[in-house]
């Protein structure tokens, strides 16, 4: 006979715990009895305005992801810490303009209220309407404005600290000079066929010193040895039974893919009343104007009247006059939802029609496919409790679908299943040991791994990779020999020498900036230039290529040019608006150092909970 169970006490001991903790709250949860999370100052700062800063926050990193983060997520990037630092920062600043009687009165809170679009009926500001705004956003009128009173303040004091800063015209000055500051050059292409010598294969010994020297390049990377199960549809597509019933149904369903009727290509020409329309096609038909013409009238490009294929459904008024024209004829005017128009039949679009026969091979492959994925999905728990059990991969390769495989998997591995993301960053951050777990694939498939083990970096030997080996010491002997060979040539050109006389192509370029990008040239071509004096030739490596670069001209920006002075202007607010940023931030901290802040740790930990 089975022993009688005990009672339980300290179970409902836990729960009763609980129970008055809750109590404390309010029956709401932290919008009950607690409020504040903390004074700064003479200011109390509210549980509402933290949860705000922090949903914020948590929405701005989500649309940087692209994906909605979690609340843990959140606390790893230390997003809490950063909304609670910002409504700190914000009451120390409020506290500080109360100190110093830095305040608004109504007139100006009421016209902030008039200017908000949610409080506004058909004639403008609506009491009603804002009583039922902060009624559903549960905040009193009182509370509302006394937070518009505080912001209004608070701006007067930080436009008051960072006003008077002046724009910084000297620096300005010096950056649009240095950034605006062009360049005239002349330059040309050295590559092998410029060589009077053909350069000699690798003998053993160089290939030895070229692979003694460059052994990072013969290394193969640190591979992770991993072993995994997977199941994809395509791996079980062929056993998945679809009826012809659920085929025909899906091709009804889709019919309008499979059945377009006859389109038109056609240009519509819209115009303001039903009389000038009339006017355009009585010119049209004397001969008077052509369509393009009629268009350009308009200020339009016949880009901008084209409608594409549409069929005579789309057309609606137009429809039997543009299907019964001929390809080029002009009909109209016919009424169209943007007003009376012309229409241009430009070409014929016949009927296409896909029949059930010739539409069931994909469709079936698609219904497969979802059956597959939807077998996948079922499956997954079972799956799921098999690991839990101590299930190896082999296990699961045995008992399930699944198929077995093994990787030594690189960041650059991208065959079989390392073509799924979802498996690369798996592999990346498995470590040895870590219990498998089930992962999606995109899709629909699922996979597990474990990790067997890491091989080191490892250097191949001389024989295995001899091949790469020589062909590598020959490009590199190639490009010396191009780089000396565009010496040789350099050092025939002076500031006056025509490139073509020494066998050169030469390119002239002129007006260069530090932004410009010149094709064909190496991305430290900008700095090699604008380090040359006027006059001066120098040879810059292209990698298989010599470029000969001859600095023609230096010209100074013209500080008349409306976009330099434009560029200046933006250069000097700028630096304006980061002095300004920094004089406040040096504020701000020495107010905060002298506010005295108190903050209800176990306040904040609640109401991180409820996220």
């Amino acid at each position: 006979m089975a022993k009688k169970d005990k009672p339980r006490y300290g179970a409902w001991i836990i729960v009763g715990v609980i129970l008055v903790g809750l109590a404390g709250f309010g029956s709401g949860g932290l919008s009950g009895n607690i409020r504040n999370i903390g004074t700064v100052g003479e200011k109390e700062v509210s549980v509402a305005s933290y949860q705000r800063a922090l949903n914020d926050q948590i929405r701005a990193v989500s649309a940087q992801f692209g994906q909605q983060i979690t609340f843990q997520q959140a606390q790893a990037f230390g997003i809490d810490q950063l909304a609670l630092s910002q409504v700190v920062l914000l009451r120390t600043l409020d506290n500080e303009a109360d100190q110093l009687g830095i305040s608004v009165g109504d007139e100006r809170v009421f016209e902030r209220l008039r200017a908000i679009p949610s409080f506004q009926g058909a004639g403008g500001f609506n009491r009603e309407t804002y009583r039922l705004a902060l009624q559903q956003s549960g905040q009193s009128a009182a509370e509302f404005e006394a937070g518009i009173r505080e912001e209004t303040a608070r701006t007067l004091l930080q436009g008051a600290v960072v006003s008077g800063v002046p724009a910084p015209q000297a620096y300005a000055d010096a950056m649009v000079q240095y950034i605006s500051e062009s360049r005239d050059i002349t330059w040309a292409v050295v590559d092998a066929e410029d060589l009077t010598a053909p350069v000699p294969g690798a003998t053993e010994a160089a290939q030895q010193a070229y692979y003694d020297a460059n052994p990072a390049e013969f290394t193969l990377p640190e591979a992770r040895n991993i072993t995994y199960a997977w199941l994809t549809p395509t791996m079980i597509l062929d056993e998945m039974v679809v009826p012809d019933e659920a085929v025909e149904r899906l091709y009804n369903e889709r019919i309008a893919e499979f059945v377009q009727p006859e389109r038109r290509l056609v240009e519509r020409l819209v115009y303001l009343d039903a009389d000038r329309a009339e006017e355009a096609m009585a010119r049209l038909n004397a001969g008077e104007a052509t369509f393009e013409e009629l268009v350009a009238e308009r200020g339009l490009s016949l880009t901008d009247v084209d409608l594409g294929d549409v069929s005579k459904e789309d057309l609606r008024a137009a429809g039997d006059g543009v299907f019964a024209a001929d390809t080029g004829e002009v009909v109209g005017p016919f009424n169209s939802n943007l007003g009376p128009a012309l229409f241009r039949m430009n070409a014929v679009l016949s009927e296409q029609v896909t029949t059930l026969e010739e539409a069931t091979p994909d469709l079936r492959e698609e219904l497969a496919a979802d059956a597959a994925r939807d077998y996948i999905n079922d499956r997954t728990d079972a799956i799921i409790d098999l690991l839990a059990g101590g299930a190896s991969m082999a296990d699961l390769a045995e008992r399930t679908e699944m198929e077995l495989g093994t990787v030594n998997w690189t960041p650059d591995t991208i065959d079989g299943i390392a073509a799924y993301d979802a498996f690369r960053d798996a592999a990346a951050t498995v470590q040895e040991g870590a219990f498998p777990e089930i992962i999606d694939l995109a899709d629909g498939g699922i996979f597990a791994l474990t990790l067997d083990g890491i091989t080191p970096p490892t250097l191949q030997p001389l024989e295995d990779v001899r091949e790469a080996v020589a062909q590598a010491w020959e490009a590199q002997a190639r490009q010396e020999a191009i780089l000396a060979r565009a010496e040789e040539i350099a050092a025939d050109i002076l500031p006056l020498t025509g490139f073509d006389t020494l066998g050169l192509d030469p390119v002239i370029e002129q007006g260069l900036t530090r932004r410009s990008f010149v094709e064909g040239t190496p991305p430290n071509f900008n700095d090699v230039l604008f380090d040359m004096s006027i006059g001066e030739v120098r040879v810059v490596d292209a990698f298989d290529r010599a470029l000969i670069v001859r600095l023609d001209n230096i010209a100074a920006p013209d500080l008349t040019d409306p976009s330099v002075i434009a560029q200046r202007d933006a250069l000097a607010e700028n630096a304006r608006a980061g002095i300004a940023q920094d004089i406040f931030d040096a504020y701000a901290t020495s107010v905060q150092q002298r506010t005295e802040t108190l903050l209800n740790q176990q306040t904040i930990n609640a109401v991180n909970a409820q996220f």
